[in-house]
């Protein structure tokens, strides 16, 4: 029997959270007023979500804290719901945009490595949209433009909460919705800037200072957009670039080099490398830029690191390659560095090129556009659970307490990157090691290299086969 599935609901204060466990919940258990930290306490109750009853958790806003006060409790009640939960549901407000607190609570919530449903509220009229756009640069995914108070959006947000859970909407909720004509004002528009930024394709091109970043792009975009030279830091803002290339249109950013914290010493430095980590979180596509004549050192894989962890696709690019004699051997050292310390991205495309001489360009625009065709890739429940099933008989799960540890059901509950749920008896019990083999067999059954991916693993049964 599957679990009923929880749904922690998280954010700053006074950005509508109540509000909106009030709206799916159909209660009015939780004060709503404009005054920050009204919630101090979690709030659970049942919502009914397109037909599948799930447990909704309203947190206290988290907020900055000062130890043994009110606000210090309140925090710790939050922390608990986002371990409790299933999937969270971040929200910010369109009216006062991204704070620096909404940054750090995305960094928060990417670390708990979970399932997650990025929510802007207060989306009421074209006047936000803006606002709204603003979100993808928390690196949570697509945002959802809702108005809890008014029940805007709503819809859209019951089926995007669903896939998160790795479920569908029931039948009888398709056919009796009572959600379909409360959509966003102004939706035509809407939806045509939303289908524009899904076209365009963002590519952060980020490394070490001096790597060739601000060249790569002059080289791509025929002209001397960004100034260049060998002292190290001429650039210091990420630089967005429209670009077209074989018929897709892509939008370039060029950052700041990326130095170590301890190297920064200039606040303006400080400043750069903060803009090349929203860069980053805002990109679909991240290619890392390696001077080959001093190839992959610690800050780069720390960069690499990063960047997976933020679930984008990655690229790495080794530059300025004309310059470098014994080739093979440079190279050789190049893919046995990669295959030893990125285990956690098999098949990261590495291409050899020299932003300068134009050469290996073709290439490395290719590997981009296949990395993210990638990234986005959704495979059919059918066949992940023939997946499942071959890899369960060429590896046997293990016992446990004289138990075998039984994996179900599979499904993926969203792309960018690609998300996997199992469904399993004991997910407390399954070791580290096997659900390492879970993923590189996934991967090199579908072919997924250079993208991260998420598996995670489910307590409870194939959630559809007791439908009927």
């Amino acid at each position: 029997m599957l679990e009923q599935p929880a749904i922690a609901i998280i954010g700053r204060p006074n950005v509508g959270k109540s509000t909106l466990f009030n709206r799916l919940t159909r209660k009015r258990s939780a004060l709503v007023s404009n005054i920050p930290g009204l919630t101090r306490d979690r709030r659970v109750g049942d919502a009914n979500i397109a037909g599948h009853v799930v447990k909704l958790i309203d947190t206290a806003g988290l907020e900055r804290v000062k130890v043994d006060s009110i606000s210090t409790r309140m925090f710790e009640q939050s922390k608990h719901a986002l371990l409790e939960a299933d999937l969270i549901l971040f929200m910010i407000d369109a009216r006062t945009g991204i704070m620096p607190y909404d940054i750090q609570l995305a960094n928060f919530t990417r670390c708990a490595n979970k399932p997650s449903v990025l929510v802007v509220n207060k989306c009421e009229g074209q006047f936000y949209i803006n606002d709204f756009y603003e979100a993808f640069e928390l690196g949570l995914g697509n945002p959802i433009a809702i108005s809890a108070e008014h029940s805007i959006g709503i819809n859209k947000l019951h089926i995007d909460l669903l896939a998160g859970l790795g479920l569908k909407p029931s039948q009888n909720h398709l056919k009796k919705s009572k959600f379909q004509n409360r959509e966003l004002e102004n939706k035509t528009s809407t939806a045509d800037n939303a289908k524009l930024l899904k076209r365009t394709t963002r590519i952060a091109i980020i490394g070490r200072p001096n790597a060739g970043k601000s060249t790569l792009v002059n080289t791509l975009l025929g002209e001397e957009r960004m100034i260049t030279g060998p002292e190290p830091g001429l650039t210091r803002d990420s630089i967005a670039s429209d670009f077209n290339w074989q018929g897709r249109h892509l939008l370039l950013f060029d950052t700041a080099g990326l130095r170590r914290k301890s190297r920064i010493q200039q606040v303006s430095e400080k400043l750069s490398s903060d803009d090349s980590m929203r860069a980053i979180r805002f990109a679909e596509v991240v290619i890392l830029i390696v001077d080959a004549e001093i190839p992959l050192e610690h800050q780069d894989l720390a960069i690499a690191d990063h960047v997976i962890k933020e679930g984008r696709a990655l690229v790495i690019a080794i530059n300025k390659w004309d310059t470098i004699n014994n080739k093979h051997i440079v190279q050789k050292k190049i893919h046995n560095i990669i295959k030893s310390r990125m285990t956690q991205v098999e098949g990261v495309p590495v291409i050899f090129i020299s932003a300068l001489a134009e050469s290996g360009l073709d290439q490395l625009m290719n590997a981009t556009l296949a990395v993210h065709d990638i990234w986005n890739q959704r495979i059919g429940t059918s066949n992940l659970n023939r997946w499942l099933q071959e890899a369960l008989i060429q590896h046997t799960p293990p016992l446990s307490r004289g138990r075998r540890i039984r994996l179900r059901y599979v499904t993926q509950p969203s792309a960018r990157p690609p998300t996997f749920i199992i469904f399993c008896s004991q997910p407390e019990e399954l070791p580290k090691t096997y659900k390492k083999y879970l993923l590189n067999n996934l991967r090199a059954t579908f072919n997924l290299p250079g993208t991260p991916i998420r598996l995670n693993i489910r307590k409870g049964d194939n959630p559809y086969a007791k439908s009927k």
